[in-house]
Order: structure tokens, then C-alpha cells, then sequence
């Protein structure tokens, strides 16, 4: 059922893809996170706020297009490294306004909403509008989600990587290079299809749980763990997993009692880059699992039935497709008491 369900998707990004491989008609007029956004022409100057958008856009050919980056968790993706290393990073976490009109962008290019929003941190979108900059915020941050709630938002529906398909399809219908949004899109149907296979073959247990851990304030207190519907919601649903976290929020924090209460088969904790909390750290997530008295009782912790997730992974973005396969590569190496 899971494979079959994949397959729709698939069908529906890859029709999506192909309706817009002709070339771009300029003025080209998307409505965007609720905003509507004219684009003249390809940008020529990208400032991107958020990993995701920057590498959606290097893995679309356009790195020579790209000119300031920031908001950074994981190392790029290995094959863009040298690309990478030639632009500026303008900042590892929130940039400035200033920092990022200071690039001259024609478009800035977000990951998240709440950074280029109705209350953005880095700027509103009507702040960049009225410097004749537009913006592009990627639809899986907005798409069947409410960022108004405060926090990392709240999910008004489960997450689904069409979201990612339409984001990277309409990037690439803006910058008229609609053959490599076609080929990027299919590669990564391909590999949610092999990973959500690899599971399906596995025959793992009927009621196999799992919670995931991005990180805490500090190390003790309660952890940020993924909701039900966002991107990890998501992973567990396609595996046939039951996530112990039943809140719709994205990232809400929840006591460690509870989560020991609920007695998660397997642990899945994110491995970051990002220092701005203690528990970023991934091996300080696993010495606290395993020296904490109440966390060290937990039979994912006994088992050692900890996996370790790339933390962009946990975020709605095409990485999600590759942490599906961390997953489910993970859970071939397990066993599992019936």
C-alpha cells in the first residue's frame, strides 16, 4: 500500500515537472506562500536564506547564480563542496536585512517562513518587495502549515514531498531551466520509491515505534521531538512506523517522563553542524541517553536502537528523501523482538 501511495505521488510530481518543461514565458507570475511574485526575467543575483534553497539551487545547475548564503545546520552535499567554498556565506544562522540587500540579489531564495514572513527575523517580504527584490519562500514551509502559531509552526496537514517537487519545479521554471527541475524531481521519486521498498521488504514489527530528537535548550530539559505531520511524521508513516509524539506542532518539546513513558523502539537524533544549543551536539544527545536515569531505562537506549539523521534531513526539504533512506538503511541493520 505504502509503495502504491508513493507511486501516485510520483505520477503527480512528474506530470507537474513535465507541464512546465516548456520555456519560461516572461513575465512569469507564481502565487507563492500566499504572495504573489512577478519575476521579469532569470535572476541573475540569488541570495539564499536557508540550506535548502541553496542547495535546490546548486543541484539545479544555477551555483553561478548564487551569490550569499546563510542559515546553515550540515555540511553541503559533498559534490557541491568547491562550488560552495567560492560563495559567500554571509552568515552560519539569521543574517542581517542589511547583510542581505548588500548582496544586490534580484531574488532571495527561503527555507523558512518565519525568517522572510509576516514577522520575519531577517526581514518582511514587503521590506524586500519595496526594494524591487523579490522574494521565493519553498512551498513544503508553507504548504499545509501555519506559521502563524509562533515557534517552528504548526502542520494543518501531513507534510508530502510534492511540496518539494513544486518547490524545486517552480525555482526552476524562474530561472528558465526547466530540464535539470525534470531530472532533479525524478531522481528523487526514484529514491523514495527504493527506500520505501527497502522497508516494505524488511517485515518489520506491526507496531514498531520511534521518536525523533532535533535538540534541546539544554541538555536535561525538554527536547525538541518531530510532530506528527511534518518531515519525520512523514518518514515513519511511508516505513509503517508509529511516532510516540502525537502533538501537530513541528517541533513541540516534550518531557523526557513522557517520551520514556511511551518507550520508543528506535531513537532517531539529529547530527548537526549548528552549535546553539548544547544538545546540537551529537554526542552529547548520546552520553545524555545514555548516563540520564531516566532516559537510560528506555528500551531504544538498552538496545542501542539509536540512528543518526543529517539534522537538515528532519526539515521539510529534499534531504528528507535522504533521510528515508537513512532510515530505512538503519532498520535493515535491526533487530527486533516480535
Amino acid at each position: 500500500m505504502m509503495l502504491r501511495l508513493t507511486t501516485a505521488i510520483a505520477a503527480s510530481a512528474v506530470g507537474l515537472a513535465q507541464a512546465a518543461y516548456a520555456s519560461t514565458d516572461y513575465p512569469l507570475t507564481l502565487t507563492n506562500c500566499g504572495v504573489e511574485i512577478s519575476v521579469a526575467s532569470p535572476p541573475e543575483r540569488t541570495v539564499t536564506v536557508g540550506q535548502s534553497a541553496t542547495e535546490i539551487l546548486y543541484s539545479l545547475g544555477l551555483a553561478d547564480r548564487v551569490n550569499g548564503t546563510s542559515v546553515w545546520f550540515t555540511p553541503v552535499l559533498p559534490q557541491f563542496a568547491e562550488v560552495n567554498e567560492a560563495i559567500e556565506r554571509i552568515a552560519n544562522d539569521d543574517p542581517s536585512f542589511e547583510a542581505v540587500v548588500n548582496k544586490r540579489p534580484d531574488l532571495v531564495a527561503v527555507q523558512y517562513e518565519w525568517h522572510v514572513g509576516p514577522t520575519g527575523s531577517v526581514a518582511t517580504r514587503e521590506q524586500f518587495h519595496e526594494l524591487g527584490i523579490n522574494t521565493y519562500i519553498m512551498p513544503a514551509d508553507c504548504d499545509t502549515k501555519d506559521n502563524s502559531t509562533g515557534g517552528d509552526g504548526t502542520r494543518t496537514a501531513a507534510f508530502s514531498t510534492d511540496s518539494v517537487y513544486k518547490g524545486i519545479t517552480e525555482l526552476a521554471q524562474i530561472y528558465d531551466v526547466q530540464d535539470a527541475g525534470e531530472t532533479l524531481v525524478a531522481d528523487l521519486i526514484d529514491r523514495e520509491e527504493r527506500a520505501i521498498a527497502l522497508a516494505n521488504s524488511l517485515d518489520l514489527p506491526d507496531d514498531l515505534s520511534a521518536a525523533f530528537w532535533f535538540s534541546s535548550t539544554d541538555l536535561g530539559v525538554s527536547p525538541f521531538v518531530a510532530g506528527q505531520l511534518g518531515a519525520p511524521g512523514y518518514m515513519m508513516d511511508k516505513l509503517g512506523i508509529r511516532n510516540v509524539i502525537e502533538s501537530d506542532e513541528e517541533w513541540p518539546t516534550v518531557g523526557w517522563e513522557s517520551i520514556a513513558r511511551a518507550d520508543p523502539d528506535v531513537l532517531v537524533i539529529a547530527r548537526m553542524d549548528r552549535r546553539r544549543f548544547p544538545a546540537d551536539d551529537i554526542e552529547a544527545k548520546r552520553e545524555f541517553l545514555r548516563s540520564d536515569p531516566v532516559t537510560r531505562e528506555m528500551m531504544a537506549v538498552k538496545n542501542d536502537h539509536i540512528i543518526e539523521m543529517d539534522a537538515h534531513a528532519m526539515s521539510a526539504t529534499m534531504r528528507t528523501i535522504y533521510g528515508l533512506e537513512t532510515l530505512a538503511e538503519a532498520l535493515a541493520t535491526m533487530a527486533f523482538d516480535e
